[in-house]
């Protein structure tokens, strides 16, 4: 009985003994505070379509994934599929203080500039804005510049002297695009034709196929396109047709690589890299940002598949009118 007594008196003394050293150990190398926010940089996107478009939508994702590995930013994509989800979508990566939230079309200029007034410590970017605020930029690329040296091209080579445009939505920013592949294709072919439709959607490769059919029943032996996902209808009719067709947005010459002659191609991962750093490092100021060849953001990649059929004339032209627009020549300035 006393031995038993002895035993629990020396297992206390030594428990007493181990709290004690916890107490100084915790005062010696005090344990951070788990409720304390860590210092993260958050970047969102918003898209109007599928980021597995090839086109569009993936170059806006390319740009997010680029920021995620370069800046070391925690990152988070959504798709929108109606107006209804802009303002629910703004609100929720705001209110979760993301740092900088990407819209990915013109569509959601009005929803980013109500977010922007309600959320002033965040900054958003709308691609292809139409307005700017304290904290709204809108990023706009002169693909027209592209798409005017695709025209080039496209009039010095084609044997009906009839080319068509295929879009999605009719938004000014494409309507703009398509002006830009008119003036090029008449500045090789003045007595040519240029034919242009709308099916209403970035999404429908069945409608985009059918115009594209219905265009080049009326002759067209060169097909542009900027209708995001639904581009890849154009570029089975081009197929089905035997003529050739052109990539818009992110580099598609492998996407058709016996269709696709040359991809009007905008840097989106890079410009938004950019962005993205000046957002981070405080120095990012909101307005109306325009970017084109001249600042090494739009580009005309050929397909490299394909170049050798690009009569040595033509080709000339088409160089001459990239140094142009790479030296800051405006479209109607060109000769």
């Amino acid at each position: 009985m006393i031995a038993s007594k002895k035993l629990q008196l020396v297992i206390g003394v030594l428990l007493l003994a181990v709290i004690a050293w916890s107490v100084t150990a915790c005062r010696t190398n005090p344990v951070p505070i788990s409720d304390t926010p860590a210092v993260t940089f958050r970047v969102a996107l918003l898209t109007p379509g599928p980021i597995s478009d090839a086109g569009w939508n993936a170059a806006a994702y390319d740009g997010l994934q680029l920021i995620a590995r370069q800046l070391g930013a925690q990152v988070a994509t959504v798709q929108t599929t109606s107006p209804a989800d802009f303002d629910d979508a703004f609100r929720d990566f705001a209110a979760r203080h993301f740092d900088l939230i990407f819209a990915h079309g013109f569509e959601y200029t009005d929803a980013a500039l109500k977010a922007g007034h309600d959320f002033p410590r965040s900054d958003f970017i709308v691609t292809s804005g139409s307005a700017s605020s304290a904290n709204v930029a809108s990023l706009s690329f002169k693909i027209e510049e592209a798409a005017y040296v695709e025209g080039v091209l496209a009039g010095g080579m084609t044997r009906s002297g009839v080319a068509g445009t295929i879009g999605g939505i009719e938004l000014p920013a494409i309507k703009l695009t398509f002006d830009g592949f008119r003036r090029g294709f008449l500045a090789s072919r003045p007595a040519g034709r240029v034919l242009t439709s709308f099916t209403g959607s970035f999404d429908d490769v069945g409608a985009a196929k059918e115009a594209a059919r219905a265009q080049i029943s009326e002759g067209a032996d060169f097909l542009f396109h900027d209708a995001d996902a639904a581009g890849l209808g154009v570029f089975a009719a081009a197929r089905q047709a035997h003529i050739y067709a052109f990539g818009a947005n992110r580099n598609q010459n492998a996407v058709f690589p016996d269709v696709v002659m040359a991809s009007a191609v905008t840097s989106i991962p890079d410009a938004f890299l950019k962005l993205a750093g000046e957002v981070k490092a405080g120095s990012f100021r909101a307005g109306m940002i325009e970017l084109g060849m001249k600042d090494g953001m739009v580009h005309v990649i050929i397909n490299p598949q394909l170049e050798a059929r690009i009569p040595p004339a033509v080709m000339d032209r088409v160089n001459r009118a990239e140094a142009q627009l790479t030296a800051g020549a405006a479209l109607t300035s060109i000769r």
